[in-house]
C-alpha cells in the first residue's frame, strides 16, 4: 500500500523538478545577475533561433519570428539580425552571411523559463516556417539547454531502467540460486526508488530541486537494495545450513546482518547528507535523493526481507537455477572457500601486496593533478540536440562569441558622469583578449570609442551595467588572466562593480565548492570514525578505512579527467570541452566514499564476529581476516557487480556529465569491491596484526557497556 501511493505521487516527479543548480546563489555573479533582472529587466535564460537561408527568404522569417517572440508575455525583449541597430545586427549575422540570429530574453529562472522556451519553439515551425522551404531554423540558448536536458534525462531514466533491471534480475537469480529469492531485492529496490520519488516531489514543493537526481535514486535504490538483501539473506542460509531452525536462523541473521545493514545505511546516508553543506541546490538535489533512497532501502531491507523470508518458508529455494545448470553449491565448511583461501594468499604476501595495490592506485590516480574546472553548457547534449547545434554554430560561425563575454555592474551609480564611464570603458578596452566593451556613453575598443551607444549598456534605478565583449576562450589561464585583469580596474567613479558572466560564474562556483569542501571533507572523515568506533570498538580500523577508502576513489577520478577532459577513448561518446564540471567530482566523491563504507562495513563486522570468538592473537587476527572474507566475498563481490550494472546503466545516458557520473561510480565500485576490499584490506590488516583492534581503555568502556557490542 504504502509503495502503491508513493508511485501515484512520486512517479510524476520529473515534471517539478529544474536542470540547474550550478551557480552558488550567494556570489558576485548572482548578485550582478540579480541587478541586471530586477532593475534593468534583463532575462534570465536565452531562446535562440538560428535562421539559415537564403536572405529573400530568412529575413522574413527572422521578423516574424521577432513578433512571435515580442507578443508572448514571458518574453523581456527580443532582438535580430534584421531588426537591431547595425552595430549590433552586425554581431548576430554568421561570417558567411547565411545564418541570422533572433535572441529573446525570457522571464521564469531555471524552473519556469524552459517551459516557457519548449512552447515557443512547439508553435514556430508548424506557424512560421510554411511557404519558406529553403530556410532551416534552430532552437538554442541556455533556456532551451535546460529544457533538452530535462527531456533527455527523463528518457534516460527510462533507458538505464530499460538495461539495468533485466541485467540485475539475471545476476540475481544466479547469486540468490532461485527466481523467488531474487524477486525480493527486486521488490525491496522498487518500494526505496518509489518513495524516494515522492520524498523528492515533496522536497520540490519548498525548493529547487535537480532532475538529475532522479538518475541516483533510480540507481542507488536498486544497488542498495540488492546489497542489504542478499547479506541478510546470505547470512540466514549461512545460519541454516548451519543447523539453525528458520527462526533462530532468522533471529541471528537480524541480530548480525541486520544491525550491520543499519550501521552500513547510516554511514552511507551521512556521507551523502555532507552535500547539504555546499550552496548549490544541484549538490544539496542529491544529498536529499541520497538519504531518502538509502533511509529506504534499509527500512524495506530490514522489514520486508525477514517477512519475506517467513513467509515464502522453504519456498525461498524453489525454482533453484543450479539444478538446471548443475552448479556445485559452496563448500559448507568455510576453510574449502575460494575466499578463505585467497585471503591466506595476500596475507602470505601481506607486503607485496600493499606497496604494490598502494602505488598502483595512486599512479591510477595522478591524471587528476591536471584537472581543470568548467561550467556545463550545450555540450553537455548529444551532438543531434538542436541546442547543441546552434551553441556550436555561435562558437565557430560567428564574429563574437556571446559566451565569453563577461557583464560589469554598477549597484550604485547615482552621480556617475559620462566621463568616468568613458574612462573605466577604454581601460577596460585595453586588456588582453577584450574586444568591445559597451558603456552607456558608447562602445569602446583597444581604449578609443569606435561607436554609438547600445542596448549592451545602460543606466537606471540607480544602478548601471556594461557589456565586455571577448575572444578568449572559456576556463584557461587566459581567462582567469583576463578576470583578474578587470578586477583590478577601479570601478567607474572609484565605485564597487559586480561581474557575472560564464567566465566569473564558473569561478564563484569554484570558489565556494573549494571554501566549503574542507568542512564537508572533516564531516564525513568524522561520521567515518564515530560509526566505525561503534561497530568495530577500535580507532585503528576506522583510520585505516579512510585510508582505504581514499585510496579506492583515486582510479575513478583519474579516469575522469584522462577521458572527459583530455578527450581519450573518444572522450566516450561526449564532447570534450578541456575541463569538468566542479560539482561532479565532489559528488562522486560523498556517494562513492559512503559506498565504500558500505562494504567496509559488511567485511569488518563479520572479521569483528570471528576475532571476538578467538583467543585474539595474531594468529587468531589473520585467521579471523580469512574467515570473515570467506563468509562475506561472495556477497561483497556479488554486490558489486550488481550496483556496477547499476550504475554502469548510467553510462547510456546521453547527457555527458551523468555518463561521466555513471563511469566514474561503476569504476569506484569495483576497483574497491575487488582490489581494495580483497586485496588491500587483508594485507593491511595482516600487517597491523593485533593492533587493528586497539583503543584508548576510556574509549573501550565506551563501546563495552551492555548493548553496544552484541553482534
Amino acid at each position: 500500500m504504502v509503495m502503491v501511493a508513493s508511485a501515484i505521487f512520486g512517479i510524476p516527479v520529473a515534471s517539478h523538478l529544474t536542470a540547474g543548480g550550478f551557480q552558488d546563489p550567494d556570489s558576485e555573479s548572482a548578485r550582478a545577475t540579480k541587478v541586471l533582472t530586477d532593475t534593468f529587466g534583463r532575462g534570465d535564460l536565452q531562446l535562440v533561433f538560428a535562421v539559415t537561408g537564403p536572405r529573400e527568404q530568412a529575413e522574413p522569417v527572422g521578423r516574424r519570428l521577432v513578433d512571435r517572440l515580442e507578443s508572448d508575455p514571458n518574453v523581456v525583449r527580443a532582438v535580430s539580425a534584421w531588426t537591431a541597430p547595425e552595430q549590433a545586427a552586425a554581431a548576430l549575422v554568421s561570417r558567411d552571411g547565411q545564418t541570422g540570429l533572433v535572441v529573446a530574453e525570457l522571464t521564469g529562472g531555471e524552473e519556469r523559463a524552459p517551459r516557457y522556451a519548449q512552447q515557443i519553439v512547439d508553435e514556430v515551425e508548424p506557424a512560421i516556417l510554411p511557404g519558406y522551404p529553403d530556410v532551416t531554423v534552430r532552437a538554442g540558448g541556455s533556456a532551451m539547454v535546460y529544457s533538452q536536458i530535462n527531456a533527455q534525462t527523463q528518457r534516460d531514466v527510462v533507458v538505464m531502467e530499460a538495461i539495468a533491471l533485466p541485467l540485475s534480475f539475471l545476476v540475481l537469480v544466479w547469486v540468490f540460486k532461485g527466481l523467488l529469492a531474487a524477486a525480493v531485492p527486486v521488490a525491496v529496490g522498487a518500494l526505496a526508488i518509489v518513495g524516494s520519488m515522492a520524498v523528492l516531489r515533496l522536497v520540490a514543493l519548498g525548493t529547487d530541486v535537480s532532475i538529475f537526481a532522479l538518475n541516483l535514486t533510480t540507481a542507488l535504490g536498486l544497488a542498495l537494495a540488492i546489497d542489504y538483501t542478499l547479506l541478510i539473506v546470505s547470512r540466514f542460509r549461512d545460519e541454516v545450513a548451519a543447523g539453525a531452525p528458520r527462526e533462530q536462523a532468522l533471529v541471528t541473521t537480524m541480530v548480525t546482518a541486520g544491525r550491520t545493514v543499519l550501521f552500513s545505511a547510516l554511514t552511507v546516508a551521512l556521507s551523502m547528507a555532507a552535500m547539504v553543506l555546499f550552496p548549490m541546490y544541484f549538490l544539496k538535489s542529491f544529498a536529499y535523493a541520497g538519504v531518502a533512497t538509502v533511509a529506504l532501502c534499509a527500512a524495506a531491507a530490514v522489514l520486508v526481507t525477514p517477512a519475506a523470508i517467513m513467509l515464502l518458508g522453504d519456498r525461498l529455494d524453489t525454482l533453484d537455477v543450479r539444478r538446471v545448470v548443475r552448479r556445485r553449491p559452496d563448500p559448507v565448511d568455510a576453510h574449502e572457500r575460494f575466499w578463505y583461501r585467497s585471503t591466506k594468499f595476500v596475507t602470505r604476501r601481506a607486503v607485496l601486496v600493499a606497496l604494490a595495490g598502494t602505488v598502483l592506485l595512486v599512479a591510477l590516480g595522478l591524471p587528476f593533478l591536471r584537472v581543470s574546472w568548467g561550467l556545463p553548457d550545450e555540450r553537455v547534449l548529444p551532438r543531434s540536440a538542436s541546442a547543441y547545434q546552434v551553441g556550436e554554430l555561435v562558437r565557430t560561425a560567428f564574429p563574437d562569441n556571446a559566451e565569453a563575454s563577461l557583464t560589469v555592474v554598477v549597484p550604485d551609480a547615482d552621480g556617475l558622469t559620462a566621463q568616468e564611464y568613458e574612462r573605466y570603458a577604454a581601460a577596460a578596452s585595453r586588456i588582453g583578449g577584450v574586444t568591445t566593451v559597451s558603456a552607456p556613453p558608447g562602445i569602446y575598443a583597444d581604449g578609443r570609442r569606435v561607436g554609438p551607444p547600445s542596448e549592451a549598456a545602460g543606466t537606471g534605478g540607480g544602478a548601471a551595467f556594461l557589456t565586455v565583449g571577448s575572444t578568449t576562450a572559456l576556463f584557461t589561464e587566459a581567462s582567469q588572466r583576463q578576470l583578474d585583469a578587470l578586477r583590478a580596474l577601479p570601478g567607474p567613479g572609484g565605485r564597487e562593480v559586480a561581474i557575472t558572466g560564464i567566465a566569473q560564474v564558473n569561478r564563484d562556483s569554484v570558489a565556494a565548492i573549494e571554501q566549503r569542501l574542507p568542512v564537508v571533507l572533516g564531516v564525513i572523515a568524522a561520521i567515518t570514525l564515530v560509526l566505525l568506533f561503534v561497530l568495530t570498538g577500535s580507532v585503528v580500523l576506522p583510520i585505516k578505512a579512510l585510508i582505504l577508502n581514499m585510496l579506492s576513489l583515486t582510479a575513478a577520478f583519474g579516469a575522469l579527467v584522462w577521458i572527459f577532459q583530455e578527450g581519450h577513448l573518444g572522450a566516450f561518446g561526449t564532447t570534450p570541452t578541456g575541463a569538468l564540471v566542479a560539482n561532479m567530482p565532489v559528488l562522486l566523491f560523498c556517494i562513492a566514499f559512503g559506498l565504500s563504507m558500505d562494504y567496509e562495513v559488511f567485511i569488518i563486522a563479520r572479521i569483528r564476529e570471528f576475532w571476538l570468538a578467538s583467543g585474539r592473537t595474531r594468529a587468531d587476527n589473520d585467521e579471523s581476516v580469512a574467515l570473515g572474507l570467506a563468509h562475506t566475498g561472495r556477497v561483497v563481490t556479488a554486490a558489486a557487480l550488481i550496483m556496477s550494472i547499476s550504475f554502469g546503466a548510467l553510462i547510456a545516458a546521453q547527457v555527458s556529465f551523468m555518463r561521466m557520473f555513471g563511469l566514474g561510480l561503476t569504476l569506484a565500485v569495483l576497483v574497491d569491491a575487488t582490489l581494495v576490499r580483497m586485496g588491500l584490506l587483508p594485507a593491511y590488516m595482516r600487517l597491523m596484526g593485533r593492533w587493528n583492534w586497539w583503543a584508548p581503555p576510556v574509549l573501550s568502556r565506551l563501546v563495552s557497556r551492555p548493548g553496544t557490542s552484541r553482534n
